[in-house]
């Protein structure tokens, strides 16, 4: 069977899942579940990852991971590799413990992140598990409504700010807006190609990569960069005067030369959401027709 096609680029944002092989439980106690999210910490560090939401059921999990960098592969192959290893030694077991790859889903995040977000922490009451999302311990629900501490492996900035300026204002907003979730949300019914949530236009940009790909395996990236120029050699002072030759040696310094979005934001001293921004913005004109 062909390997499903991955789409990845800086900002990507993804739905993802991996379901414990022949449906076994790949959490058998709070301190497996705590050991996955401290790894999931680590992997948001390594691979600058940013953690919109999870939650974590006994045989499977839900993320919705946006990666600043377009690593997604990398970043996956050490989550679950490093779980896998921790779990097969703590229960004294060998061999696979996920079922096959994990699933992603690439999602357009103006329309649909929100959405998304919500089916996750929704994740626990559909299962009939719980009456309340906050019932359950192991998602993002309670943290993102203010009900508790965010874990460190979970960012809830941007969609507290769709909900107001206010953090506060936010939280109660984010809880109305999943409560009206409950037992009502279709947003699969959007998928295009099985690996596309979005608006036309969205899936429009990606069509080159899809049309007559079936067999396409994951689009590996060069690992090492040796003998690639420095940063200050690629970043001249005179390049601060024109800021579309300065984004496409932001882009270059990425693609080509291997440099994490945080090195040259650290260098250029710019926030890495504007690095990030410059990624995507180059990335998706791209897949422009």
């Amino acid at each position: 069977m062909a390997r499903p096609l991955r789409i990845e680029y800086s900002g990507a944002l993804y739905h993802l899942t991996s379901r414990g092989d022949n449906r076994k439980f790949i959490f058998k106690d709070d301190n497996d579940r705590m050991f996955f999210l401290n790894t999931l910490k680590n992997v948001n560090k390594r691979y600058n990852w940013l953690c919109h939401a999870y939650c974590l059921m006994n045989n499977h999990y839900h993320l919705v991971i946006e990666t600043s960098d377009g690593n997604l592969s990398k970043g996956m192959r050490q989550l679950n590799g490093i779980y896998t290893q921790y779990f097969n030694k703590k229960h004294k077991r060998v061999g696979h413990l996920f079922q096959g790859r994990y699933k992603a889903l690439l999602i357009q995040k103006e329309s649909h992140l929100l959405e998304v977000c919500r089916y996750v922490v929704l994740n626990p009451v559909r299962a009939k598990s719980v009456k309340s999302p906050a019932e359950w311990k192991w998602s993002s629900y309670n943290a993102t409504s203010g009900l508790e501490s965010p874990d460190l492996s979970l960012t809830t900035g941007w969609i507290l700010e769709q909900f107001g300026a206010k953090k506060k204002q936010g939280e109660v907003k984010y809880r109305k807006f999943v409560k009206e979730g409950i037992g009502g949300e279709k947003i699969w019914k959007d998928v295009k190609c099985q690996i596309l949530l979005g608006k036309d236009d969205f899936v429009a940009k990606f069509k080159n990569h899809l049309k007559g790909n079936d067999n396409l395996e994951e689009i590996p990236k060069s690992q090492r960069y040796m003998g690639r120029p420095l940063l200050g050699d690629i970043f001249k002072k005179e390049v601060d005067k024109n800021i579309n030759k300065r984004n496409r040696l932001i882009f270059d310094s990425v693609e080509k030369h291997g440099y994490s979005q945080k090195e040259i934001a650290d260098y250029l001293n710019m926030h890495y959401s504007t690095i990030s921004r410059v990624m995507k913005d180059i990335n998706m004109s791209k897949y422009k027709t």
